[in-house]
C-alpha cells in the first residue's frame, strides 16, 4: 500500500470507493475532491468525463475498478513532461529562481544536500545580493548540506559576479554542480529579468547553464502561478519545483501546474527537513494521491 502522506486524495475519496457500486453520487463526490485539492474545475471535469467513458466502456459498477483508473489516468497526464533534472554538463549549473517568500532559499539548501546524497560535489552561489537575510540564511543550509558557498563580498554586489565566481571555483577545484540563488523581488520586473539574463550571459562564459529551476509554493495554488508569471515568461524556466506540498492538501496543483505552464515538474518539497526535497516520479506521486 502506498505511504498515506497529508496531500493525498485517499481520505477523501476512502468514502467514495467503499461503495457497493458507482453511482451519480460518486461522480459528483469526485468532481468536488479533485477541486478541493486544487486541480482546477476545467481539468477536474476533463478526468470526470475520461472516467466516465472508461466505465461505459468497460461496464464496470466496481469503485475499485474507477479508482485504478483514477490512478492511472493521473499516472498518464503527469507522465507528457519529462521530469528528469539534465545535469550531464560538468560543472552542471543550476540557477533557481521564484518569488521571496515561497521557500527558495532553503529549497536551495534542501537541492544541495539532495545532489550531495547522490555523490555529487556541490558549491552553492549567495547571488541574492541584496537581502543579507537571504545570504545568511543560504549560509547555513550550505553547511547543513556540506556544500560550500560563495557569498558577497559586500552588500549589494554584483549578483553575476558572485554567480561567475561560484563557476570559476567549481571548475579550478573539479565540483560537479553549482547551484545559484537569485533575487525574487518583483517590484520591477523588467530590472528583475534583465538581472537574471545577466547572470546567464555572464555565467555561460564559463559553463553553460543546465537548468532553471522556477520554486513554486503549493498552499498558494493558482496565483502562485500568476506571480511566478515574469518568471516563466522571461527567464528560460526549463523545470518547477513544487514546494510545502506537506500538510496543504493541494497534490492536484502538482498536475495543474504542469499543464498550465506547460513545465516539467522537477523536485517536490514534502517537509522542513534537510531530507525533504525529492525527485518527481509521476507513477509513484499519483500512487501516493490516490492510494
Amino acid at each position: 500500500m502506498a505511504e498515506r502522506t497529508p496531500w493525498s486524495l485517499s481520505g477523501a475519496l476512502r468514502g467514495m470507493f467503499g461503495r457497493q457500486k458507482i453511482d451519480e453520487t460518486t461522480w459528483d463526490d469526485l468532481e468536488e475532491a479533485l477541486i478541493t485539492a486544487d486541480f482546477g474545475p476545467d481539468i477536474a471535469d476533463e478526468i470526470v468525463e475520461q472516467l466516465r467513458e472508461q466505465v461505459d466502456r468497460f461496464h464496470t459498477e466496481d469503485p475499485k475498478d474507477l479508482k485504478r483508473m483514477l490512478r492511472e489516468l493521473i499516472e498518464e497526464r503527469l507522465s507528457k513532461f519529462d521530469t528528469t533534472l539534465n545535469l550531464r554538463e560538468r560543472p552542471a549549473v543550476t540557477l533557481v529562481v521564484g518569488v521571496n517568500g515561497v521557500g527558495k532559499t532553503t529549497t536551495i539548501g534542501k537541492f544541495a544536500n539532495f545532489l550531495r546524497i547522490n555523490g555529487r560535489t556541490v558549491v552553492v552561489a549567495a547571488a541574492d545580493t541584496f537581502r543579507a537575510a537571504a545570504v545568511e540564511q543560504l549560509a547555513t543550509w550550505a553547511q547543513r548540506a556540506g556544500a560550500g558557498i560563495v557569498r558577497p563580498q559586500q552588500h549589494g554586489q554584483d549578483p553575476a559576479s558572485v554567480a561567475y565566481q561560484a563557476v570559476e571555483i567549481a571548475m579550478r577545484e573539479g565540483l560537479e554542480m553549482v547551484v545559484i540563488d537569485t533575487a525574487g523581488r518583483l517590484q520591477t520586473k523588467s530590472g528583475l529579468m534583465d538581472e537574471l539574463s545577466k547572470i546567464r550571459r555572464v555565467v555561460e562564459k564559463l559553463a553553460p547553464v543546465s537548468e532553471v529551476l522556477l520554486v513554486l509554493d503549493a498552499t498558494t495554488g493558482q496565483n502562485g502561478v500568476a506571480q511566478a508569471e515574469a518568471f516563466i515568461q522571461h527567464a528560460g524556466v526549463t523545470g518547477l519545483v513544487v514546494t510545502k506540498l506537506d500538510g496543504s492538501a493541494k497534490g492536484g496543483f502538482v498536475l495543474a501546474v504542469q499543464e498550465r505552464t506547460g513545465l516539467p515538474i522537477k523536485l517536490i518539497g514534502q517537509g522542513e527537513g534537510i531530507n525533504d526535497l525529492a525527485g518527481f516520479t509521476p507513477h509513484v506521486f499519483a500512487e501516493k494521491l490516490v492510494g
